[in-house]
């Protein structure tokens, strides 16, 4: 999969955009990452032409690993065709020539925003996520110095006390993306803002999930077969997000993570799944144009 020769394009681009000294720099850096589940680590590089916060690290990432042939599926909260998606998909494209999908099974690399896929995957492919921010202990220590020192000592006592704090003052813990987790046991990571019902497709996984923070230049991994687990307590254990008595008005789905949106038709509040393609398949499938395992 990582097929990494490279070539000149006619648009007068290196090879996925990127120079060559740049690439050879993130894949160490991401092969560090891997060797060291959650662990944060710091790359150089320089700027790119869409603004930080729109993918930045995880576009480096994907223009570091990917290869003439792979296959590239981009997605943006779920989503094959929502701005952020289209963009960076045009940009890998024109600087790259490789094939492109919406099928997440075919797909060799996929570049996500906010959602991991509803179908699971294989260790054939690797997910490269979007990250924000990449520091977890964001909500309870603002100096990144004191932060690595913290991760290094594996204190997270004070990410307790702010669950507990939590729970206290409204019966449960409110996190709803980003939710804090750790990586066998040792280190603690944000896995991005995915919400709580994607959190546990990390957990034993057979794909690769790699982490790219452009803002602040930092690369984690969560490798295939590697334990995950959110931090929960004992009475207060780690829930997803509850859709009983809810479907998709597309497919009918009732076991996928939806997005509530206001029908002015109807004048009420419908669901829709949030991943486009999964959805598709599934009403594909019920109406018979389409196999079951496509």
């Amino acid at each position: 999969m990582l097929n990494i020769r490279q070539s000149k394009r006619n648009t007068g681009y290196n090879f996925a955009f990127l120079d060559e000294n740049t690439k050879r720099e993130i894949r160490r850096k991401t092969l560090k990452a891997v060797a060291i589940p959650g662990y944060q680590v710091p790359f150089a590089s320089p700027e790119l032409p869409i603004a930080r916060g729109w993918g930045t690290g995880g576009l480096q990432v994907t223009m570091a690993i990917i290869g003439q042939d792979d296959i590239l599926k981009v997605i943006d909260q779920g989503c094959d065709g929502g701005v952020n998606a289209v963009n960076i998909r045009n940009l890998i494209t024109k600087t790259t020539g490789v094939k492109t999908t919406f099928n997440t099974l075919e797909a060799t690399i996929l570049q996500t925003r906010h959602r991991i896929p509803e179908e699971p995957m294989d260790e054939n492919q690797i997910v490269v996520l979007q990250v924000p921010i990449p520091e977890p202990l964001r909500f309870v220590e603002a100096s990144m110095a004191k932060a690595q020192e913290m991760h290094a000592e594996m204190d997270y006592s004070r990410m307790w006390v702010f669950l507990y704090e939590d729970i206290v003052k409204w019966g449960e813990i409110t996190i709803g993306a980003r939710y804090p987790s750790l990586v066998n046991h040792r280190y603690l990571i944000d896995p991005s803002p995915i919400p709580r019902w994607d959190v546990p497709k990390l957990n034993m996984a057979d794909t690769l999930f790699l982490f790219g923070a452009g803002r602040e230049k930092r690369i984690y991994a969560v490798p295939p077969h590697t334990r995950v687990e959110p931090m929960e307590f004992e009475d207060h254990r780690f829930r997803v997000e509850d859709f009983t008595g809810r479907a998709c008005v597309r497919c009918g789905a009732i076991d996928t993570y939806m997005n509530e949106i206001y029908d002015e038709r109807s004048g009420k509040k419908i669901h829709l799944c949030s991943d486009s393609s999964h959805c598709d398949k599934v009403r594909e499938q019920k109406e018979g144009r389409l196999d079951v395992g496509k």
